[in-house]
């Protein structure tokens, strides 16, 4: 009996291996081969047949995209306004998922009913547009922030969270004297580390990858332009054969970035983008499981 037990664990974990392996293969091999393209010399790379390893490796499709004018400035902007949009994002959809948590707020189900109507329902592009007009932030950093600072989506997961928390913390913190600003800080929020590091974790990704919103508001304003915006525009000038001069510093840099083909630029772009998302999701990754489960079920 306990042969037979012993061999069927060892059966199930020889299939465990085999497809848990399967599985890490075909998640690799995607990013493996983006990576292999974004290094393989532009003309050879029309041949084909590239898997995970470059066949002529070379650094002029990065090169090509560096030398770019107002990468420098994207990059900085696309930096703060990930750090800033995120910290202020979290900060106050957790603000709000708290007030919406709490039994003794009247308004809490009306205000429910709404933030879930912006879910299936938006006031489209043009409203939106002369929304960001009448508040004066059309050419201004913050038209990248406030607009974001409150989703109706994080609200919920947050207080989805909030709701499985014990109510007596708060009786008790009241108890002591504490406020409920002082409950909030004090109290919920070191209790929600989870479920605010998973919306951070979805405030900084889209932040980071955000050009739409440049193109509608600053696009006139180089000084705000984003990374994301400046990469488009690279892959937009090389997809359609030309090259701006004013773009580019010099000559030589002009003729590196027509020397490049299409599918090298674009899979250079996408390692640019990805490589930061990657080296931050590790950090989150644990809170990012737990975040989204332990608001899930309640007892």
């Amino acid at each position: 009996m306990n042969k037979s037990k012993g061999l069927d664990d060892r059966i199930f974990d020889w299939l465990n291996y085999t497809f848990l392996t399967l599985v890490l293969i075909v998640t690799l091999y995607p990013f493996l081969n983006v990576l292999a393209i974004s290094l393989n010399e532009s003309t050879d790379t029309v041949r084909g047949g590239i898997t995970i390893f470059p066949r002529e490796f070379t650094l002029e499709n990065y090169k090509a995209i560096f030398e770019y004018d107002n990468l420098v400035t994207g990059f900085i902007n696309s930096t703060l306004r990930t750090i800033i949009g995120t910290v202020l994002g979290v900060f106050s959809s957790a603000m709000v998922a708290f007030t919406l948590s709490r039994a003794d707020f009247q308004g809490r189900k009306v205000i429910s009913t709404l933030l879930v109507l912006t879910l299936y329902f938006s006031g489209g592009l043009i409203p939106g547009y002369m929304l960001m007009r009448d508040l004066h932030l059309i050419d201004t950093f913050w038209v990248y922030v406030l607009p974001g600072m409150v989703n109706a989506f994080n609200i919920i997961i947050v207080r989805s969270f909030m709701d499985g928390l014990p109510y007596a913390l708060q009786e008790s913190a009241k108890i002591d004297g504490a406020n409920d600003f002082a409950i909030f800080w004090r109290v919920i929020l070191p209790l929600c580390t989870p479920v605010l590091a998973t919306i951070a974790l979805f405030v900084a990704v889209g932040q980071w990858n955000s050009w739409f919103d440049t193109y509608l508001y600053n696009s006139s304003n180089p000084s705000l332009t984003t990374l994301q915006y400046e990469l488009m525009k690279i892959l937009q000038n090389t997809t359609m054969g030309s090259t701006d001069a004013n773009a580019y510093r010099g000559t030589q840099a002009q003729e590196a970035a027509a020397s490049v083909s299409p599918e090298s630029i674009k899979m250079a772009i996408s390692m640019v983008t990805i490589i930061p998302i990657l080296i931050v999701y590790p950090f989150l990754q644990r809170f990012f499981v737990q975040g989204m489960t332990l608001g899930a079920v309640k007892s």
